[in-house]
């Protein structure tokens, strides 16, 4: 029996540290385990020999700074997650395994006025029928992230107010989720698996204090602070949509008025152009006709920049950020937008604070919120169960 602090014990947490690292970066040399972890580079040797003894880990030659090193990951077969995203009107699930590679990944379009049961019901399909294309073993299944256009209380799990699925509010997704898949259920807002899929596998790589703007029928941002997703009390941290910036303004869906969601969000945006380009266009069109020379749209796109700008300033102020990465259809816009975004920072935010900043379109599109919803499965997951020889030996698979 290992007690506290006897050597046995000390062992088994420096091997859990181990796999948490490399867990949660996908792979890391040895240096920067030890670098990760605080342990020594002569304890990190022996911990991932151990581990690849076991078959927990992989180890491939690679190089770091010129030199030559080794690259451990987690085995390729030690497990796999499942990430579900669902959006306005669509639904993706991606499945990925332990080494962070992405395994198969599929969408279709979604009703929006679909009830929670029947989104839900649509998700079991379509996870079912990913893991049976793969040839993965259903026992490998560790887990699964999942992604909701609107806000979720931390502690009970049930998801707030949203006019963008509508039928949803006051469901607990992740459990009723969980009751059809039989395995653990993590769920956040698709902000903060924005932001997650960006840090891990897009542009918000290798920083750790990071905003992801989201633009679409509303506008949201996940908070990174200090290699964290920041959620609040509540749940309802990044809420940048709500920074009033007029209060003479259109009225907000809130009550308040003249919130900055009300200058940006497509539902706003969109009307100002049709009369002139039809009642048919969407952000997607209006982004297209910009970067082909549309003087309206350009107009359009530049002046949301503007007014995302001044949210992002106070951001600046209050957290001061390294990077942010711009999300949604509106990114694609690249410097028409992002031009605008620096030029209000530069104007309203603490100069020590832009000068600091970097604002960058996202790297992963469409896809931010599901790989985002497959790296908080990897997050949520623990590591002794990886220890002990197989996921299944404490996770339940789905049948």
């Amino acid at each position: 029996m290992e007690t506290p602090g006897s050597q046995s014990s000390l062992h088994r947490a420096n091997l859990e540290r181990v796999v948490r690292a490399v867990r949660l970066a996908g792979s890391l040399t040895q240096a920067e385990i030890a670098r990760a972890t605080g342990l020594s580079a002569a304890t990190v040797s022996n911990i991932v020999r151990e581990l690849k003894e076991g078959g927990t880990v992989e180890v491939t030659p690679t190089s770091a700074g010129g030199r030559r090193a080794r690259s451990v990951s987690l085995s390729g077969d030690a497990g796999i997650v499942i990430g579900v995203d669902f959006g306005h009107t669509h639904l993706r699930v991606a499945i990925g395994n332990l080494a962070h590679q992405v395994l198969t990944e599929e969408s279709e379009p979604l009703d929006v006025d679909a009830s929670a049961a029947q989104g839900l019901d649509r998700a079991e399909e379509l996870v079912s029928r990913l893991i049976t294309s793969t040839g993965v073993d259903r026992a490998k299944v560790a887990g699964v992230g999942l992604g909701v256009p609107g806000p979720i209380d931390v502690e009970s799990g049930t998801l707030g107010s949203t006019s963008i699925l509508p039928g949803w509010s006051g469901t607990r997704p992740a459990q009723e989720l969980s009751m059809r898949l039989g395995v653990p259920v993590h769920v956040d807002n698709d902000a903060n698996l924005g932001a997650l899929g960006e840090l891990v596998w897009g542009s918000g790589r290798g920083v750790r204090d990071l905003a992801y703007i989201k633009v679409a029928s509303g506008v949201g941002a996940g908070l990174v602070i200090d290699g964290r997703i920041y959620r609040g009390p509540g749940g309802t941290a990044g809420e940048i949509g709500h920074i009033t910036l007029d209060e003479s303004g259109p009225v907000c869906r809130c009550g308040n008025r003249g919130c900055l969601e009300t200058f940006t969000a497509a539902r706003y945006v969109l009307p100002l152009l049709h009369s002139s380009h039809g009642a048919d266009l969407t952000m997607e069109r209006v982004v297209r006709l910009a970067r082909d020379g549309d003087p309206g749209c350009r107009r359009v796109v530049g002046d949301v920049g503007r007014h995302i700008g001044s949210g992002v300033a106070n951001l600046c102020n209050l957290l001061n950020p390294s990077r942010v990465v711009l999300g949604g259809d509106l990114a694609e816009a690249g410097e028409l937008v992002l031009g605008p975004i620096r030029e209000s920072v530069g104007r309203y935010a603490i100069p020590s604070a832009g000068r600091q900043l970097s604002v960058l379109p996202g790297a992963l599109g469409g896809r931010a919120e599901v790989l985002g919803a497959l790296a908080l499965a990897l997050s949520e997951m623990g590591d002794s169960t990886l220890l002990d020889g197989s996921v299944s030996a404490a996770t339940p698979a789905f049948t």
